[in-house]
């Protein structure tokens, strides 16, 4: 099993979930983050004075799939949330040794 984790802008959240919905991806765990990449941010101008904006906000999408899975899941991912433009963030993919569903009790892919 692998855990995908995905970090892209507000706006695609609803294109990313439609193209994880074609790929047959049946759950997964949003959050509304904020950080900063390369972009570092940007200056923005209130009442006269300046400021910088150090964290911009993000999604993080989480999801833990069988194996077999993984691929399609990140190219869904990737292809639906690109702009071109700075900031479209990253994916990430990590190996799960172990999940349990606490409802049931299964174990592995089972509880996936």
């Amino acid at each position: 099993m692998k855990k995908i984790e995905a970090i892209i802008k507000p706006f695609k959240l609803e294109e990313v979930k439609g193209a994880l919905g074609e790929v047959g991806i049946e759950g997964m765990t949003v959050s509304e983050v904020k950080g900063f990449g390369r972009q570092k941010g940007h200056t923005e101008i209130y009442r006269g004075s300046e400021y910088t904006v150090d964290f911009l906000p993000k999604i993080k999408v989480e999801l833990v799939l069988a194996d077999k899975l993984v691929e399609s899941a990140v190219n869904a991912i990737v292809k639906s949330a690109k702009t071109g433009k700075i900031g479209d963030g990253k994916v990430f993919v990590y190996t799960i040794e172990q999940a349990v569903r606490i409802r049931t009790d299964e174990k592995g892919e089972a509880a996936v």
